[in-house]
């Protein structure tokens, strides 16, 4: 449907989730989960035409339950005139994100054993140097712009190095990365910046197929050798799984850990009584970000197809139908996690699903938590009288996944 025709008809569904385009929604979408969760909380959205989902206990059946197998074939994007969009999919339709067993356990199994909490850990130092070396170059300057000079080039720069990549090519990484989320993980009409992303796609196979012709000269550690060289009972993956599955580690490495720094940071300027203790308590940060990500969830939303005729909340969903589970909105449900809305630094019983659930639990989650703990210690005493500049932060216009464009501090 044009642009024009669904703002026109906007009015016709006020809980849709195409709502979400006006700023001041984007800015604080909590009010309309919570008039979901509260009014409809399995709502059929006429405009998407999706079903809704918003409960945490739904939520949680939607991800362990339904269907992650949901890339479009050639031929359903051709008849729907998306024809353009058949190299990415043919890329997303290997990736671990968008299967169901057993090829998802397939993956997984041969991915995990690359991405490992050792592996994690033995990073930890490195990433402490880096983001070191990144604040102080800002701190001369006495403010900064967090998202630009700190959370966008930490998780690029350590994804690349975590990849095996040459660290120095995380700038490209970091442009093919955003235009792959633009599809990826928004419904917006913007097709100048879709034509742009189907042109990347090729970009980024052939790097990472040039990445593993290289690796099998010189070996250099990293996870895609360690995809290439992975091995469960004699099964490997093939280069195109190994290209499929790089792609979307580098894709979540560099974006989830971006948005869960900026926006973590922002809500912590903004709870100076919780920033206090966190200041005067460091064995409260493995649980501050925990709820940090319970608080603003970097990805929002994620979506399933019913495997068969089902019903929730007496609602019927057929066969094949797509529904979204608003992760966001099951973080801040009221029956899992009292006075949601309110910050809580050292809330127990947090088993928030900002990294998903079960089978498809992120791979990356040791990795963005280390990474954030890491920038927030090191922010908080670095910059102990950092306040927010009078320059008002900026969400970025993507959908699914919440974050700032930019977050201007002074110290």
């Amino acid at each position: 449907m044009p642009s024009m025709e669904i703002a026109a008809a906007i009015p016709e569904d006020r809980l849709s989730l195409y709502n979400l385009n006006a700023p001041e929604v984007l800015a604080n979408p909590y009010p309309l989960y919570a008039q979901l969760r509260n009014e409809d909380p399995v709502h059929w959205d006429s405009l998407l035409h999706t079903w809704v989902v918003t409960r945490y206990e739904d939520v949680v059946a939607v991800l362990r339950e339904l269907s992650a197998d949901r890339t479009p074939t050639p031929e359903l994007l051709e008849s729907i005139g998306l024809s353009a969009l058949s190299p990415m999919a043919r890329v997303m339709a290997k990736q671990v994100l968008f299967l169901d067993p057993p090829s998802h356990t397939r993956i997984r199994s041969l991915a995990s054993a690359a991405f490992t909490p050792r592996r994690v850990q033995a990073l930890r130092e490195h990433i402490q140097e880096i983001a070191s070396r990144l604040l102080d170059k800002a701190e001369p300057k006495g403010s900064m712009d967090v998202i630009a000079d700190f959370a966008l080039p930490l998780p690029a720069i350590v994804t690349a190095e975590m990849l095996g990549v040459p660290a120095s090519d995380y700038p490209q990484l970091k442009k093919w990365t955003e235009d792959f989320m633009e599809i990826l993980a928004n419904f917006q009409h913007n097709p100048e910046r879709a034509a742009r992303a189907v042109r990347s796609v090729p970009e980024m196979v052939d790097y990472f197929h040039t990445a593993i012709a290289n690796l099998r000269v010189r070996p250099r550690e990293g996870l895609v050798h360690s995809l290439m060289t992975a091995e469960v009972e004699g099964d490997r993956l093939t280069d195109e799984e190994v290209v499929a599955n790089s792609i979307i580690v580098m894709v979540g490495g560099q974006e989830t850990t971006t948005t869960l720094i900026g926006n973590g940071l922002l809500t912590l300027l903004r709870s100076p009584g919780q920033l206090g203790q966190l200041k005067s308590d460091a064995a409260l940060m493995p649980s501050a970000v925990e709820e940090l990500l319970r608080y603003e969830s970097p990805v929002q939303q994620t979506a399933r197809l019913a495997p068969q005729d089902l019903e929730l909340r007496g609602r019927k969903i057929r066969k094949r139908q797509a529904v979204v589970a608003v992760l966001a909105a099951a973080n801040r449900d009221p029956e899992r996690f009292p006075d949601p809305d309110h910050l809580d630094l050292g809330r127990q019983d947090n088993r928030h699903v900002a990294f998903g659930w079960a089978a498809h639990f992120c791979l990356g989650a040791a990795l963005a938590r280390v990474e954030a703990q890491i920038a927030f210690e090191l922010l908080l005493r670095r910059f102990p009288n950092m306040a927010l500049d009078s320059i008002p932060p900026k969400w970025r216009c993507n959908l699914d996944l919440r974050g700032l464009e930019s977050l201007h501090v002074t110290f």
